[in-house]
């Protein structure tokens, strides 16, 4: 059968997509065989070297892959799931390019005996949908405002993580601030914003321990006058300013001629009047604490030390935000809108202290803060890094769960349950999609495989049992333990994920293998460099013989 060609060269013959798809497929089961060691509590660690120089050391599939620089185009979209996965649900990285490895790699098979990839596609979805049912069937639904089951699920959700060793301790700073950033939306929904909301501070220094959640903000910045303006005040008073508290200089450049000495005076004059005016109309609210996101002269300076006011400038947008949200202050642009409204009374108290050799600003205490800061201390910054990225996992994880109350198994006995479901619905299926069916109902299988190789128990052995115990039906919540690798009871040790995370990984992983399998031709659109002198080049198209020998993974 001849396909029609994109005709770019007269001697340019096209063979069948075969050896594309298999170039491709090798490309992506070379990133899942990166991160296939990762998986699970047993899991080891990558170091890894970054642009910059310095060391990572991380099982965090997303971190991982985030570093390494491929050439083959299918292994690059392999690394963008794992992206779109730690931005939707912030966990599930490794599992769902450890999930969408195997699909595609028993898609092989198929594509040997010349099944037609949209056909294999159709199976592949078929099964996604049959899926989501089986999962949304053995989902339990929870009561966020139990403080327990939702610590066991953050817990056995960051088990996988280096943090794990640390016990609560991640999983508690992970709850406190999601629960103190939650806003009602009404009709049962909460919306939590991590990024906008959460700030996650990381000083060197002191034991991990010591990291908490403040009930306010912090940020790395002291007062404009440390000796005049005071360092710790009780329910202060803020106000949040976002213009300069200094004389305006003109949009462009102008030139005065001044003819005699006195109007120089006048003009001098006419500067401290408008920065005391200005400070005028902000000291009538009698605030205790004036920041600004711009500048603040000398003079500004001088008249609020005068009144007893302490002054911060040049702060960042996003941290006066939070204070904003953190004290119930309203940001103003300029001093003459002040209200009395858009003074922040919600704070307790406003102190500056010293951590290390840096002073940081603390507005804590507040009434009902819907921004936070989290605390972070330990021995060096790569050890902090670390913990910072389980912290993000972890409060993805616990938000998942506010805005989704619902769980299902850990430890692999949810894809043993879909394995089984979709293995004894397959019989039912009529015509050539069975056996594609079949194998991603098989493919399922991956996760328990690779969490029982990574604890280093008998891998046959222990699947046989898996499947023998979920074959029947008898329990969904069947899995492997992922530290000691014995066969348990999911409910009873506790091992669960968020329903939100697994259905985001399958959704992910088959739609992913669903369009790597699509790709017959990749098509290289890079100039090569040429010869100076030589005449302009003919565009080429990459034959399959060029993509199957390309290289996959640098050395």
């Amino acid at each position: 059968m001849t396909a029609p060609v994109l005709v770019l060269k007269d001697s340019l013959k096209r063979e069948s997509g075969t050896k594309v798809h298999h170039a491709n497929i090798q490309a992506s089961k070379s990133v899942s065989d990166i991160l296939r060691t990762t998986l699970g509590p047993s899991s080891m660690l990558k170091m890894l070297l970054d642009a910059g120089g310095g060391i990572v050391v991380t099982n965090d599939g997303n971190a991982i892959l985030r570093e390494i620089d491929v050439a083959h185009p299918a292994a690059k979209s392999m690394i963008e799931l794992s992206r779109t996965q730690d931005e939707e649900v912030g966990d599930g990285t490794t599992s769902v390019i450890v999930l969408a490895g195997e699909l595609l790699h028993v898609a092989e098979s198929f594509l040997e005996k010349s099944y037609h990839p949209t056909v294999i596609c159709r199976a592949y979805n078929k099964a996604l949908e049959d899926a989501m049912a089986v999962l949304e069937k053995i989902a339990m639904p929870i009561d966020v405002n139990d403080r327990a089951t939702v610590l066991g699920l953050v817990k056995s959700c960051i088990a996988t993580k280096f943090t794990s060793k640390f016990g609560d301790l991640i999983a508690d700073l992970a709850i406190d601030a999601t629960t103190t950033i939650g806003v009602d939306l009404g009709q049962g929904l909460r919306e939590v914003d991590i990024k906008k909301y959460i700030k996650v501070e990381k000083v060197p220094g002191g034991q991990l321990e010591d990291s908490k959640v403040l009930k306010g903000v912090m940020f790395n910045k002291d007062v404009v006058a440390p000796g005049k303006m005071k360092r710790k005040i009780v329910n202060p008073r803020i106000i949040l300013l976002d213009c300069p508290l200094e004389y305006k200089k003109g949009e462009n450049q102008t030139n005065a001629e001044l003819v005699r000495e006195e109007d120089w005076e006048v003009l001098l004059k006419l500067e401290e009047e408008y920065i005391e005016n200005i400070c005028v109309q902000i000291l009538k609210f009698k605030p205790d604490l004036v920041i600004t996101e711009k500048g603040l002269s000398d003079l500004a300076c001088h008249y609020f030390s005068k009144a007893g006011v302490s002054a911060i400038r040049r702060l960042r947008k996003t941290d006066n935000n939070r204070i904003a949200k953190a004290c119930g202050a309203v940001i103003v642009n300029r001093p003459d809108e002040l209200q009395e409204s858009d003074v922040g009374t919600g704070a307790g108290l406003f102190e500056v202290k010293k951590i290390g050799d840096d002073f940081f600003a603390f507005i804590v205490d507040c009434k009902e803060p819907k921004a936070c800061t989290v605390l972070l201390r330990g021995p060096s910054k790569d050890l902090l890094n670390e913990v910072e990225r389980n912290l993000q996992d972890a409060m993805s994880v616990s938000r998942n769960i506010i805005k989704n109350p619902k769980l299902v198994p850990g430890g692999g006995a949810t894809e043993l349950t879909v394995s089984a479901t979709l293995k004894q619905k397959s019989a039912t299926i009529e015509g050539i999609e069975k056996w594609p069916y079949e194998a991603a109902a098989i493919a399922f299988e991956v996760i328990p495989r690779t969490l029982a190789q990574n604890c280093g128990v008998n891998v046959i052995r222990t699947m046989t049992a898996l499947q023998g115990k979920h074959a029947n039906g008898e329990n969904a919540w069947i899995g492997i333990d992922g530290v000691t690798g014995a066969i348990a009871d999911m409910k009873e040790k506790k091992i669960w994920d968020a329903y939100n995370v697994k259905a985001q990984t399958f959704k992910t992983a088959i739609e992913a293998a669903c369009m790597l399998l699509r790709i017959d031709d990749i098509v290289s659109g890079i100039k090569k460099k040429q010869a100076p002198g030589a005449g302009p080049t003919k565009p080429t198209i990459e034959t399959e013989g060029d993509a199957d020998n390309e290289q996959i993974l640098p050395d």
